[in-house]
């Protein structure tokens, strides 16, 4: 329009035509930059009633921080909202939202977690900025302190300081924080034992559970009715000791 606008004014004014010197416009606009809205158009799960199945699953798992987490009712439709993903909507199911937050609290992905106990995928990572890395829990540590690493997002919730990967390609070295990495407790694991090896050898302190410790992961820890933090800080190792540790935990 503005375009237009400029050629009638040249026309008016006898600028145009044959033996003219007036430069034609340049036009240079910027390409325009859309922000991320940090308020999610869902319910939070601390807002639904204490029945329904989000909020009963999220409890039963003692989270406590409901108010993180949203209530998405058609996951599929609501993600094609934010980022084109998926070419068909059949099949869209309900999912709870665990949005992942940058420093500043700038959402640049999130993480749908099935509520149907047999689904095929439990989790779905979706990257709205794909230079971030697949990290939960950016916005909720002090970069000061050791900061903790967890497998997943609810794991983080039961201790102090924790991020959690939201996959296995994270790559961490863009930060400098002083990692203490938390593994899910499974020695016959031999993806697990491998990354564990060489987390020691990057240096890392990491957590390598007694004998004693049955389950899986933090959560289930905490609902065996353990003390996750004092657990996870008293097996902490490094170096050679973590090495050690390792081969005396480890059963593959």
């Amino acid at each position: 329009m503005l375009h237009d606008q400029y050629v009638m004014e040249r026309y008016k004014e006898g600028l145009t035509g044959k033996g003219t010197q007036t430069a034609s416009p340049k036009f240079d606009f910027k390409k325009p930059v859309f922000k991320t809205s940090n308020v999610l158009d869902l319910t939070p799960i601390s807002e639904l009633n204490t029945e329904h199945p989000a909020r009963d699953y999220l409890e039963r798992r003692k989270i406590e921080d409901l108010n993180l987490f949203y209530y998405c009712p058609k996951f599929k439709d609501w993600t094609n909202r934010q980022k084109k993903t998926f070419d068909t909507l059949r099949q869209d199911s309900a999912r709870i939202i665990i949005p992942l937050r940058d420093k500043d609290g700038t959402m640049f992905g999130f993480q749908g977690r099935s509520l149907a106990p047999k689904a095929k995928i439990r989790y779905i990572t979706i990257m709205l900025d794909d230079s971030m890395p697949k990290v939960y829990g950016l916005d909720r540590v002090d970069p000061i302190k050791e900061v903790y690493v967890t497998e997943g997002p609810f794991d983080s919730h039961f201790i102090d300081n924790a991020i959690a990967m939201c996959g296995s390609d994270v790559n961490l070295g863009s930060y400098d924080y002083r990692f203490v990495y938390t593994y899910d407790n499974e020695p016959r694991s031999r993806q697990i034992v491998d990354k564990i090896a060489s987390t020691i050898k990057a240096g890392h302190k990491v957590v390598i559970f007694p004998k004693s410790i049955k389950e899986k992961d933090l959560n289930d820890m905490a609902l065996a009715g353990h003390d996750v933090q004092s657990l996870v800080e008293s097996n902490t190792y490094s170096g050679l000791e973590a090495t050690l540790k390792l081969n005396e935990w480890k059963r593959v």
